[in-house]
């Protein structure tokens, strides 16, 4: 405790760079999943070839990725750009296939129905699929915030300054404190995070509120 509070501006420096890098990364392989989802869901043919490809980027060893990744887009190892580019791609393996299960999982009816009603199938896209597919959706974007925030720890060994520098600098001068506080330091910003998503959630689907206390009571 008396080393976590000599260091508490270190600590909050730290988790603000984490977040730095974590956030965009997530948000980048939200949006990009979206279109993909989709894609996968409406063209049969193509969605286990695309889920499987997407599902390959999850299998390359985050190290090695992060050292490689420089040299196809022309950044630094220590560039945040380079961290936020390989989380974006590990975020995606993971939330092209919860986008494509969500999609997957309306109804044909009621796209046909929104746009026998006149709307254009843009428009039942973002009035009737997208609300529709919303719970899965957050469902899996909180399993990819999540892993993202648990993955930046990992730039910290390539010197990309993130609560991982903490992992680092605790075992090479044998600061336990270090260690522990920022392993304590990921899972509450990953808790933080994950609640922060719920909230939106509800914000933005408030009718799964009304079902819930339909189905309580």
């Amino acid at each position: 405790m008396d080393w976590a509070l000599a260091n508490l501006p270190r600590i909050l420096s730290l988790t603000v760079d984490h977040l730095l890098l974590s956030l965009p990364a997530v948000a980048a392989a939200f949006l990009l999943a979206l279109p993909l989802g989709r894609v996968a869901d409406r063209l049969g043919r193509l969605r286990e070839p695309l889920l499987g490809s997407a599902g390959l980027l999850y299998a390359i060893p985050s190290l090695p990725l992060f050292i490689v990744l420089p040299i196809l887009i022309g950044t630094g190892v220590r560039d945040a750009l380079n961290v936020i580019v390989a989380l974006t791609l590990f975020g995606l393996a993971l939330m092209v296939r919860s986008a494509a299960d969500a999609f997957g999982a309306v109804s044909q009816d009621v796209r046909l129905a929104a746009v026998a009603v006149g709307q254009s199938r843009w428009g039942a896209f973002l009035t009737v699929e997208l609300p529709l597919a919303g719970p899965a959706l957050l469902a899996g974007l909180r399993v990819v915030s999540v892993s993202t925030i648990s993955l930046v720890s990992v730039s910290a060994v390539l010197g990309v300054a993130s609560l991982g520098s903490l992992f680092t600098d605790g075992f090479q001068r044998g600061i336990v404190p270090s260690i522990a506080a920022g392993i304590i330091m990921t899972v509450l910003l990953a808790v933080v995070v994950d609640l922060l998503l719920v909230g939106l959630g509800r914000l933005a689907m408030p009718w799964q509120r009304t079902q819930a206390r339909r189905a309580g009571s």
